[in-house]
């Protein structure tokens, strides 16, 4: 099972200036590749400080300048907010600056607040429409010479310009939950990017089995797509037992800070948007930090070790440490580095 690092610039006051959360970003993504993660994932968000990402094609694109190794992918790019033309040529691009470093996720789009101001008169909840329309027109246009006349986008013959390093393209991964976006996925020879959020491990055995479903319908794919699951992730000393409430309690902020977002009914400040207030979550007992600690990858190395270990026995290709959780930087570097240290060398051949 290989490792990768999710990560956005993350903001929650004036505090830290843009520049300094850049930098910081760019510092846990250097211990990354030095601690012998396969790859970083950074995804696409418009207008909110809390995950500071309007392009992560750019971000990645300076990331292949400061690193050798590492793999470089924009997890995900919103399929509604780009033209495959676009979303061909930029990837593509990213490829021959990094030497064929570049992957790209795919995803429908969650935030009705980002729609409002991207693609006005668009449902988020129809973004799955533009997803399945996008990613054979990308892999036509790395290809060559090709015209779209789809329900979404239309063109006249073109390509990518740029060619992709890579002989296929840049490998394409679908964010996937329900049933029918793992069948897309696989059936699209795309992999499968998973997140079981606040809920427990028997989710990703639910993800992982309607994976398995998809890949049992579709043996004429060559080639067998992967599946990795995201996770927050934070890891503690064995020495102090109350390691995980911090962790834990940062992530309720985080989701929260998610619930306002999603929400769509709290204006933003600049940018900043105020969590949704505990009492809302009064009823919700799996945002309540106890659960969290149970629910999210929260712990010390020798127990984050034994949850890995039922990962990758389940049949996960990629853990991706999600290390967004509204803490510190110092405090994320410091957990980062625990699971370089401790974690890692488990999984290691």
């Amino acid at each position: 099972m290989r490792f990768s690092l999710f990560v956005h610039m993350e903001r929650w006051d004036d505090a830290v200036p843009h520049q300094q959360s850049w930098k910081d970003l760019t510092e846990l993504v250097l211990a990354a590749e030095a601690g012998g993660f396969d790859k970083v994932w950074i995804g696409e968000h418009h207008a909110m400080e809390y995950t500071v990402s309007p392009n992560p094609m750019v971000q990645l694109a300076n990331l292949a300048a400061l690193t050798s190794r590492i793999r470089l992918g924009a997890g995900t790019i919103i399929a509604p907010f780009w033209n495959p033309i676009r979303a061909a040529g930029e990837a593509a691009l990213l490829d021959v600056i990094s030497g064929g470093r570049a992957e790209v996720g795919l995803a429908r789009g969650a935030y009705q607040y980002e729609f409002d101001r991207l693609v006005p008169g668009v449902a988020a909840t129809d973004g799955g429409e533009h997803l399945r329309e996008i990613v054979p027109a990308i892999r036509k246009l790395w290809e060559g010479d090709y015209a779209h006349d789809g329900k979404i986008w239309q063109f006249p013959t073109s390509t990518s310009v740029p060619k992709p390093v890579q002989p296929v393209g840049p490998p394409m991964w679908i964010a996937a939950r329900d049933p029918s976006s793992h069948d897309f996925a696989v059936a699209n020879g795309c992999n499968v990017m998973v997140t079981p959020l606040a809920k427990g491990d028997e989710e990703v055995q639910a993800l992982v089995d309607k994976f398995e479903t998809a890949i049992a319908a579709h043996p004429e794919i060559e080639r067998r797509p992967e599946i990795m699951v995201l996770r927050h992730t934070h890891v503690h000393a064995e020495s102090d037992p109350e390691g995980w409430r911090a962790p834990a309690e940062a992530i309720n902020r985080f989701y929260r800070t998610f619930d306002a977002v999603f929400g769509n009914k709290v204006q933003a400040v600049n940018g900043f948007h105020e969590p949704s207030p505990e009492s809302k979550f009064a009823e919700r007992p799996e945002f309540q930090p106890e659960n969290l600690h149970r629910t999210a990858m929260i712990g010390t190395p020798n127990e984050v070790v034994e949850r890995l270990r039922h990962y990758e026995a389940l049949g996960v290709d990629e853990y991706s440490f999600w290390i967004d959780n509204s803490m510190s930087h110092d405090e994320k570097a410091a957990s980062l580095r625990l699971f370089i240290d401790e974690v890692v060398p488990a999984f290691q051949q």
